[in-house]
């Protein structure tokens, strides 16, 4: 490791009902991966948006290169050689990849006025490459996965070869395969001298890319240390002030054989191939896959969210039309989407209204005024059950942390009380704490009888949690295990099974009920 490149001291941030940072302090060396640790809340991100430019701090000192500095907007930030990738990912969908990456450094030709787009989509591709992302530079990032936004952040930060990167959760909607890629990335970073740091509640990744780790609690600084010397339960048990262990107890599938949702032969383009399956009664039913395989846009048309172009879909073995997100609500589906700010929940209200928002006409009165003692004492129970830190219930949700805001999507369906729930990513970006609480609660849930789809890119996270699990590649299912006979290898067989080699067996898909 080399020299000292930033250094922050007595870092004080409040925001209104929150004191975010507490006399926080960190420093990171050129040339290193430095882990920046904590639960849901602790104050990671406030910090290192402070270090970006995006917050003002109220209170501390920060140096860059042994000068103290003032770093007034993420653009002064830049200017100095500190790039971030935030967790919330922010590109803008209506442009191509290319025009987001080189937004306000765009290639002229001519007198100036016209932009090069052939120059922006070479140098697009050469950053790609880079990063081994096959995507055509031209693609409107709208039409693209949460997986592969985070890719273009990646190459978007390349851009800008900057002294200092900031990585939040940058593996959290990232496959095996693609967080390979990016160790690979950041290794080749850090040997050229760049100092990263990285934020992750992925704490088995860290000892594969980290060299020093700092722990934050409740807005303050805990400890630094080589990432060598401590263990993951020490980690821990610094990030929570108590023991907590990440693995969650496994429980016995409901004995009910009740189909509750069947899927037939499901078709939309090239996204989804003749997809069929079905779900039980008080069953946890996981779909893995790698980036791309589908399970996303399975998940979006069974909710109505995206059309399809054939296929059948039977609740209690009654044909349904599913139309829209609101035909699937009438039937008694949730779904919790793995972009939780754009599809979940409304981040200028607040914490109450986004509780109870699936389930309005259950607090209506005469002539259809909201009964609020009602809606109140909801949201309250809500809160308590699935511990969401918020110091009222009247906080915008945006100034809640990625952990908390999770918890109140699916605090939103479980008050609409749907029979159906389908958890795409439901512990992405929630730290060890709230993970274990996530996991107790969806095994809670399977035991009450609500059935249960969880997608995630987690491979330990799908056998831990699964009473079968399903597997997919290119739009196809190309692999269907019980628990007892799943593993990560197994898994990983059909994920990769291309189309043309998909077994018979699997290829009808008319599973045995």
């Amino acid at each position: 490791m080399g020299d000292i490149l930033v250094k922050m001291e007595g870092i004080e941030k409040s925001f209104p009902g929150v004191h975010a940072l507490n006399q926080a302090r960190f420093e990171l060396r050129a040339g290193e991966v430095h882990a920046l640790v904590g639960e849901n809340g602790a104050g990671k991100s406030t910090l290192m948006k402070v270090l970006a430019g995006i917050y003002s701090k109220d209170s501390g000192h920060i140096f860059y290169k042994d000068k103290e500095v003032e770093i007034t907007s993420p653009r002064a930030a830049r200017d100095m050689g500190i790039s971030i990738i935030h967790q919330e990912l922010n590109l803008m969908p209506h442009l191509t990849v290319a025009q987001n990456i080189f937004i306000g450094r765009e290639p002229r030709k001519g007198l100036n006025f016209i932009l090069n787009e052939n120059q922006i989509n070479e140098k697009t591709k050469e950053l790609l490459d880079m990063i081994h992302l096959d995507l055509d530079p031209q693609t409107k990032v709208a039409n693209l996965t949460v997986a592969k936004h985070q890719m273009v952040e990646i190459a978007k930060v390349l851009s800008f070869s900057s002294e200092v990167l900031i990585m939040d959760e940058p593996t959290s909607a990232l496959a095996e395969s693609e967080i390979e890629e990016l160790f690979r990335i950041i290794r080749q970073l850090r040997d050229k001298g760049v100092g990263i740091v990285y934020i992750s509640h992925r704490l088995e990744e860290l000892k594969q890319i980290a060299d020093r780790i700092t722990v934050m609690r409740d807005g303050c600084y805990i400890d630094t240390a080589d990432i060598n010397s401590v263990t993951k339960d020490q980690i821990i048990s610094m990030m929570v002030g108590r023991e907590i262990y990440e693995t969650a107890r496994h429980e016995a599938a409901n004995k009910s054989n009740e189909i509750i949702l069947e899927v037939k032969n499901l078709n939309r383009g090239r996204a989804i191939k003749n997809v069929s399956f079905y779900l039980r009664k008080g069953e946890i039913l996981g779909f893995a896959g790698l980036m791309g395989a589908g399970r996303t846009e399975v998940a979006r048309a069974i909710f109505g969210a995206d059309p399809v172009d054939s296929g059948e879909i039977f609740i209690k073995g009654k044909k349904v039309t599913i139309k829209s997100p609101k035909d699937a609500v009438k039937y008694g589906i949730g779904y919790l989407s793995e972009d939780r700010k754009r599809y979940g929940l409304i981040l200028g209200m607040d914490v109450e209204t986004n509780i109870v928002l699936a389930a309005y006409e259950k607090f209506q009165g005469v002539l259809g005024y909201i009964k609020q003692n009602k809606t109140r004492k909801k949201a309250k129970s809500c809160i308590d059950e699935l511990k969401i830190r918020t110091p009222s219930l009247q906080q915008k949700v945006k100034y809640l942390s990625g952990g908390n805001q999770q918890k109140i999507v699916i605090g939103k369906w479980l008050t609409r009380n749907c029979d159906i729930l389908i958890f795409d990513e439901p512990t992405r970006g929630i730290d060890v704490g709230a993970k274990s609480e996530i996991y107790k609660l969806l095994n809670d849930l399977a035991q009450s009888g609500k059935s249960i789809i969880m997608i995630s890119s987690e491979l330990p996270e799908i056998l831990r949690m699964s009473h079968r699990v399903i597997i997919m590649c290119e739009g196809r299912i190309t692999g269907e295990l019980d628990a007892k006979d799943a593993t990560q290898e197994r898994i990983m067989q059909y994920a990769t099974k291309r189309e043309n080699a998909i077994n018979t067996e699997i290829g009808g898909l008319e599973y045995a009920k």
